[in-house]
């Protein structure tokens, strides 16, 4: 998203605005999550193995390369369709309140018509203000996508891989609609953290773009994805750990079923921290980062162009 708050025509409706932050959101998270599934994919399977003395995989590539290797393309794509959908709803649920968040801000805490940028900390505030939004709606996502990411390490012969709809009803069926939000706090932490830190190097760095440029200026193509990709690695750098203690709780009934329903976050954190200390905290953080610095960049170069085109 461009510096001002709203690039776009003073007459375009909020409703308008709106729909394009849904339509431009889904758009881009769609393309990038095809992009970084495989490393996702990765990044889950390490985290899932810290509290397992019988680790099977070294590091990020033995992990691609035993996958490619045992389960081929279908394995490096295991469990793509909830974190499609998952990347839909959560940069369209992102952006969307991202730009109602500015909109309070400017209405109750720091007056400022739409034409002039927030200053960072009130952009880092609305950006927390969406994560805490969107983690809502990502959990249940987050879950389904990380117990089917893990099923082919705990799968016994003859078993049959269950698809993202049967796991779904396993957990509902097992623990209730409640179970659905089954490592939450994890979540909360990260999109709330994380996403103030993406929005907020995004828009920090965008700025200097911007700084010298003429009056109105729009960001180009590479300074979308530039800034973007900024803020990809700041989104990671901010609160990984949080992401790596809500992956071994969502994966617990898997890898641990003598564990389900026992642990807790800060159990689970502690557990880790007592088992490999701040290296298995940051498990898969390194590929996880790799990822996501061109993933974030297709995201907003992709919003960003979107949000161009329908604008002129």
């Amino acid at each position: 998203m461009d510096v001002p708050n709203d690039n776009l025509p003073a007459k375009t409706s909020p409703a308008v605005l709106a729909l394009r932050d849904i339509a431009f959101g889904s758009a881009a998270g769609m393309i990038s999550k095809v992009f970084e599934h495989p490393f996702d994919l990765t990044k889950v399977r390490l985290q899932s193995q810290v509290l397992d003395a019988s680790a099977r995989f070294s590091g990020p590539l033995d992990c691609l390369q035993q996958t490619w290797r045992k389960e081929g393309i279908r394995g490096l794509y295991r469990g793509l369709p909830a974190p499609i959908v998952g990347a839909m709803a959560e940069n369209a649920s992102l952006f969307l309140s991202y730009r109602e968040f500015q909109n309070l801000i400017r209405a109750y805490i720091h007056p400022l018509p739409s034409s002039e940028a927030l200053p960072i900390k009130y952009l880092c505030l609305a950006a927390a203000g969406a994560g805490s939004i969107t983690s809502c709606l990502l959990t249940p996502i987050e879950l389904v996508k990380c117990k089917m990411q893990v099923q082919m390490l705990s799968l016994k012969p003859g078993q049959k891989l269950p698809g993202p709809l049967t796991v779904l009803s396993t957990v509902v069926r097992e623990t209730g609609f409640r179970g659905l939000w089954l490592g939450h706090t994890g979540t909360f932490i990260r999109e709330t953290g994380g996403t103030a830190a993406w929005f907020g190097t995004k828009e920090f760095v965008a700025k200097l773009f911007l700084r010298n440029g003429e009056p109105g200026r729009r960001l180009t193509p590479w300074e979308s994805a530039a800034s973007g990709a900024c803020a990809g690695a700041a989104f990671n750098i901010a609160l990984f750990p949080a992401d790596t203690v809500k992956s071994a709780v969502q994966t617990t009934s898997e890898l641990r079923p003598e564990l389900t329903g026992k642990i807790s976050f800060l159990s689970t954190a502690r557990d880790m921290w007592r088992a490999q200390g701040i290296r298995g905290l940051y498990a898969g953080c390194g590929v996880t980062i790799a990822r996501s610095i061109p993933s974030s960049a297709i995201i907003f170069v992709v919003y960003d162009e979107l949000s161009r085109y329908f604008s002129t």
